[in-house]
């Protein structure tokens, strides 16, 4: 049965990853995005404001971190808390839906930066062998 084309009328119990026009793509795309992960794993530290986000994540572009952060916060992930001052002081923060995923997403960058010595030396291999 083909996914609805709005989900906002229909209650979804679980997903199929493996099926072309089911929104699971979507939600982990935004997760697994390369600076979704990074945001996610770093709120799960401490509350950040935007510009201490911006310093913390290296290469990432004010533009893609606003967006990244605003995709998040629809998913549910991240809360974003408005303090009446002047100028306004803006705080991003995880849900607790988020600590959640934060947690099963640290498991994977923590994996990732324990190999990647070896994932850069397989990679130089493939690279020598097929020169």
């Amino acid at each position: 049965m083909p996914w609805p084309k709005s989900t906002k009328t229909v209650r979804i119990r679980k997903g199929n990853l493996y099926a072309a026009d089911c929104p699971t793509r979507i939600v982990l795309d935004d997760v697994t995005s390369r600076w979704g992960s990074l945001v996610i794993v770093l709120l799960l530290e401490q509350t950040y404001r935007f510009s201490e986000l911006a310093y913390r994540i290296g290469g990432i572009s004010e533009k893609m971190l606003a967006q990244t952060l605003r995709v998040l916060e629809e998913d549910g992930f991240v809360l974003r808390e408005v303090f009446p001052t002047k100028p306004p002081r803006v705080e991003y923060s995880l849900t607790p839906f988020g600590q959640e995923l934060a947690e099963r997403v640290q498991y994977l960058t923590s994996w990732v930066e324990n190999n990647v010595a070896k994932v850069m030396g397989n990679r130089e291999k493939s690279r020598q062998m097929s020169a």
